[in-house]
């Protein structure tokens, strides 16, 4: 899905970097050790091979498991995952990468049907299963995704029937967090039942899964529409779909949300999924979204009510993508917050506009807008770097809390429970 290449940033070369054109020929894994000769001609494998490998002047081609790769030696002396060079208990790089001779070369190769065996002139021995250079390999990764993920529309999410977990199960339990944090990872958004209303029982529920983040918000905030602060999410007033602290350096990863109290009308939640409104853009103008992905923008807040006086500006395009394989993982949007555009040149501003204009028509389709009610007792968790969120506006008295969360330390839990994250 997000797997399209960013061509612009990495052009393949007509031939590999330092190679003559000319190597050694390929050779099936059969555990033959072959000396680092010189370039003496280039064959190309039989298909039917599962596995082949040939030396080049700088590098080792290696083809396996359908993928064809190529390493640098000095990788390959880098990566070695002997004793001496990695400390499996740390899991941390021993050898000291500085001291690898760029113009270094195996002395020998040897590859068998599950393993890479490399002699180095100094004697030293690198081993490498195959599988693992298949999945540690530049053209291996750029054919995975980093997080897998369900995009959604507001129908999609209804018909998925996505269950909210129950609370105790969510505190107590591994299984309750496990189904918790599969369902937030895949959706971006996950709900957790009867909760407590109030402000000490959802911060024992965050810290669940994450460290809290403290911001110039505070560690857990908690308001009415009272204009104590310089932000239009402390009014009565509708919001528009945005992204949090875009305005942040790092802008913060997930947002928890849980209303104590509404005595009033209005005030739903609007949720909206801006990966799925970038992958119809990606879909439909490809250049557009490479554009969006491209050109860094400024975001701006700045604060002096009462004692709170903060100036904060974050720079970073709206659509943020890993370059090897074109995955989004970082969407900022918000109009509000969005600073002076003068990091882009005139023959680039009005196409960003374009670009921006076709994203933000996808954002407010209807059908992709997913409004849930908040009540007392049920908290709502979002991905931050997903998630659009906003609001209807409201009368009455309302009063919210919630807090932020270290995205790291989200991704951590996940992982340590046996998920992709």
């Amino acid at each position: 899905m997000w797997c399209r290449r960013l061509g612009w940033l990495f052009k393949a070369p007509s031939q590999p970097r330092g190679s003559t054109g000319r190597g050694l020929p390929w050779l099936p894994c059969d555990r033959r050790t072959v000396p680092a000769a010189p370039a003496r001609g280039h064959h190309t494998a039989p298909e039917s091979l599962k596995c082949a490998w040939q030396l080049h002047g700088d590098h080792l081609e290696l083809r396996y498991a359908n993928t064809l790769m190529r390493f640098d030696f000095v990788w390959l002396r880098d990566h070695c995952r002997s004793a001496s060079c990695y400390n499996a208990k740390t899991n941390q790089r021993s050898l000291d990468t500085a001291s690898v001779d760029l113009a270094i070369k195996p002395k020998a190769v040897r590859v068998d049907e599950t393993t890479l065996f490399l002699t180095w002139p100094d004697g030293h021995v690198t081993r490498y299963g195959l599988e693992w250079l298949v999945k540690n390999s530049y053209e291996g990764q750029k054919q995975q995704v980093m997080h897998p993920r369900i995009l959604w529309n507001a129908e999609i999410y209804r018909q998925a029937q996505v269950p909210s977990v129950d609370c105790r199960s969510f505190l107590e339990t591994d299984e309750g967090l496990k189904e918790f944090l599969r369902n937030f990872l895949l959706y971006g958004i996950a709900f957790v039942e009867n909760v407590a209303p109030t402000k000490e029982d959802t911060e024992v529920l965050a810290e669940r899964v994450s460290l809290i983040r403290e911001t110039i918000y505070g560690r857990m905030w908690y308001f009415t529409s009272d204009f104590s602060r310089g932000d239009t999410a402390y009014t009565k007033l509708a919001l528009d779909r945005h992204t949090d602290t875009t305005y942040f350096q790092e802008p913060c990863g997930i947002q928890v949300f849980h209303c104590l109290k509404h005595e009033g009308t209005g005030g739903r939640t609007l949720l909206v999924d801006g990966f799925y409104a970038a992958e119809q853009v990606l879909r439909r103008a490809p250049e557009q979204f490479e554009l969006l992905s491209k050109v860094p923008l400024k975001h701006e807040y700045v604060e002096n009510v009462g004692g709170c006086h903060n100036h904060m500006i974050g720079v970073g395009p709206v659509l943020n993508v890993y370059p090897w394989n074109n995955e989004l993982y970082l969407i900022r949007y918000n109009n509000y917050d969005r600073a002076v555009i003068n990091t882009v040149p005139y023959e680039v501003v009005h196409r960003w506009y374009a670009a921006h204009r076709t994203l933000t028509t996808e954002l407010r389709r209807p059908e992709n807008e997913l409004w849930v009610k908040l009540k007392p007792g049920k908290a709502l968790f979002i991905d931050n770097w997903r998630i659009l969120h906003g609001r209807e506006a409201f009368t009455g008295y309302r009063q919210l809390c919630g807090c932020y969360l270290t995205r790291d330390d989200v991704l951590n839990t996940a992982r340590l429970l046996g998920l992709q994250a």
